[in-house]
This record gives C-alpha cells, structure tokens and sequence, in this order.
C-alpha cells in the first residue's frame, strides 16, 4: 500500500480527494490536514509515502511545505496540487525538489496515476505547465533591480529603499524605472506582480 498524506485548506476538495483515493486498492490516506504548518508534524507521525499538496494554504504555502519535507523526510515524495499553473509556482516547485506538479483539473485517475509514479522514483508533470515553463523567458532583471522591487512590492517607498540598501533615492527610481521597463509593466506595483507570478521574487 502507498500511504498518502493530503494537505489542502478546501475541505470539500480534501475530502473529495480522499475519498477518490480511498476507491484505489493500493493507495491509503494516512493523514489530511488543512494548514501548510501542519503538514510536517503530520508527515511525522504517519510516515507518508507521498503528499500531496495544495499551493495555497494558510500557516506556509505548500513550496515551502514541500522544501521543509523534504529536508526532514526526505523519502517522501511530493506532488504538487494547484488550481493554476502558474510558471513561478512551477519554478519554486523544481527548485523545491518537489516530484510532480499536477492540476485540480486533472481526472482523478490521473492523479493516482501521479501519486503511484512519484512513489516509484518518477516525476510527473502537466504537459500543459511543461510547455509554460518552458516558454517563460529568464529572468531579465539583474538582482539589485530584484531587490529593489521586492522591497518596492512590500510597501517601502523610494527613501526607504535607499536607506536598507545603501543607496541614493534617485538610483533606487532608476532601478524601479528598468524593473518597469524590461518587464513591460505599467508601474512598479504592475511589475511586482508580474516579477511575482514569474517566480523572480
């Protein structure tokens, strides 16, 4: 039997997918929690072979959960679960180590498919979040321009800036000026959430 811990703040989507896989004769849900914080703690106590994780959650995300897992425990395998595939969240994914990356549209015997293969050693991954991924051109931004717009997207105005990172005010509107620019924003709030979606914050 593959033990299978479900990490999802959707009760109705947590326990539909419990109960899907409930119906596969070789997979068995150890654990289901509701919290990305809780995800460890359960993974402890139940030893999964596999999470499966939902993005967004409350307490940690599920990235972070899946790099934390990783670190811990690290003969758990982990898929990640999304709604939306954004390129960003696929590339914090990889980086995570995660093994697969699937989306809730994905028929359930899709999934299962999924959990068995990334119990198995393999990886998995949407073919439609593949050719996303690798679509998504490289960073334009050099990291002082990063820097700079994520303190920017954080709240802090240009003398803020200037004074955490040891520059003048008008180099910080210039970094900000060629973080709009290259990313073809309309402002600098415009280019956060691009640069965010993207996975380069």
């Amino acid at each position: 039997m593959i033990k299978v811990l479900l990490a999802d703040d959707h009760h109705v989507v947590r326990g539909a997918l419990a109960a899907l896989l409930g119906l596969e004769p070789d997979l068995t849900v150890v654990a289901e929690v509701e919290r990305g914080d809780e995800v460890l703690p359960a993974a402890r106590s139940t030893r999964p072979d596999v999470a499966v994780l939902d993005i967004d959650m409350p307490g940690l995300d599920g990235l972070a959960a899946a790099a934390a897992l990783r670190e811990a425990l690290p003969d758990t395998a982990t898929l990640m679960l999304t709604g939306h595939g954004k390129p960003g969240h696929l590339r914090r994914a990889l980086t995570a180590g995660v093994s697969g990356f699937l989306l809730k549209t994905a028929p359930p015997d899709e999934l299962a498919a999924g959990i068995r293969k990334v119990a198995a050693g393999e990886r998995v991954l949407d073919p439609n979040l593949a050719l996303t991924a690798w679509d998504l051109a490289d960073n334009p931004l050099t990291p002082r321009e990063t820097d700079v717009l994520r303190l920017a997207a954080e709240g802090a105005e240009a003398p803020e800036i200037a004074g955490r990172l040891h520059l003048s005010a008008g180099t910080v509107r210039n970094y900000l000026t060629a973080a709009v620019t290259k990313l073809n924003a309309r402002s600098r709030t415009d280019a956060a959430r691009i640069a965010r979606e993207a996975g380069w914050l």
